[in-house]
């Protein structure tokens, strides 16, 4: 029984959401347009298990490149309502469009002629009616047995609040920079790091010049410990690679005459490389494509940077 009530809430809930691609229109535009425009905050409100879903479309919004907060009805009637400023854009949710603390909110929002956005299923309520756009978050029925407690309506709120902030997110040409520049902690912000954050730059990175012995190449690669070193020419111009595998097997082929000769010599030229504003997973997964275990990194001219290394990557506890 227990199974067969869950499957009916879960069947009711997705065809909440299937139905709400329909309701896509003009006013969703028009909403989009106007918190774009926004030049304060995005003030989003409601009351009770809306206002739940309310403070986690105001965070989305905020994390996506939208200044926004949430804005508690009752709150606001003792007065937080001063947080609310000429500037700002209002995102009210409430399925039935009565909610007195919501509607005593109104007076406010219009003497300081600030957009008002609603989200409900009644496009006939006082809300709706008090309102500069409309989205229709409509459904035939709530997931709750008894037709009361908020399930299949607050889905859909939460639903077409994300629709919103991504629509929001593209309208801004918002990228992985920026979502990275506002989550500068947590799995998140690491998997979004770049490469010159974790790449060994300057004194660090190994490198030789191409007439370097093989003495002084092995002493490099010891000395810097990241098991290769770079062939630079002047300018720092990169040339080629010489890791340590790459001189266990040259001198098992070459071992009488592997002391007289050059970095130049075993040196593997065109070596895989990447540039420093790559992700470093872009970095990781070029490595596992290619079976190395570190990457030079260079310039747009070919110039050495630095050099990152798997173990940099797993330190950062990207994964």
């Amino acid at each position: 029984m227990s199974l067969e009530a869950a499957r009916k809430v879960l069947e009711i809930e997705a065809r909440t959401l299937s139905e709400l691609p329909s309701r896509l229109d003009e006013n969703f535009l028009k909403a989009v347009d106007s918190l774009f425009a926004c030049r304060g905050r995005v003030v989003v409100t409601g009351m009770g298990k809306s206002g739940i879903i309310g403070q986690k479309i105001s965070a989305t919004l905020s994390s996506t490149g939208t200044p926004s907060f949430f804005l508690h009805p009752a709150e606001a009637l003792h007065g937080d309502l001063g947080r609310l400023v000429p500037n700002d854009v209002v995102l009210a949710l409430s399925y039935s469009g009565e909610t007195e603390e919501l509607l005593r909110l109104l007076d406010t929002i219009k003497r300081l002629a600030v957009p008002l956005i609603s989200m409900t299923g009644k496009k006939r309520s006082t809300l709706a009616q008090a309102s500069d756009v409309v989205i229709d978050v409509g459904i035939r029925e709530e997931a709750c047995p008894l037709g009361l407690a908020p399930t299949a309506s607050t889905t859909a709120m939460l639903a077409m609040g994300d629709a919103l902030a991504m629509a929001l997110l593209e309208k801004r040409g918002f990228k992985e920079e920026n979502f990275a520049a506002l989550h500068p902690a947590g799995g998140l912000a690491v998997k979004l790091r770049r490469v010159e954050n974790v790449m060994h730059t300057g004194d660090e990175v190994p490198s030789v010049r191409p007439d370097a012995s093989l003495p002084c190449v092995i002493y490099e690669i010891s000395k810097k410990g990241l098991g290769l070193a770079a062939v630079v020419e002047d300018g720092g111009r990169l040339v080629g690679i010489i890791s340590d595998g790459d001189l266990r097997r040259f001198f098992q082929r070459e071992a009488d005459r592997a002391l007289g000769l050059a970095a130049r010599d075993c040196m593997t030229p065109h070596p895989v490389t990447i540039g420093r504003e790559e992700l470093a997973t872009s970095a990781l997964n070029l490595m596992e494509a290619r079976r190395i275990t570190a990457l030079l990194v260079v310039d747009g001219g070919g110039r050495l940077e630095g050099v990152v290394h798997i173990h940099d990557l797993w330190r950062t506890e990207m994964f």
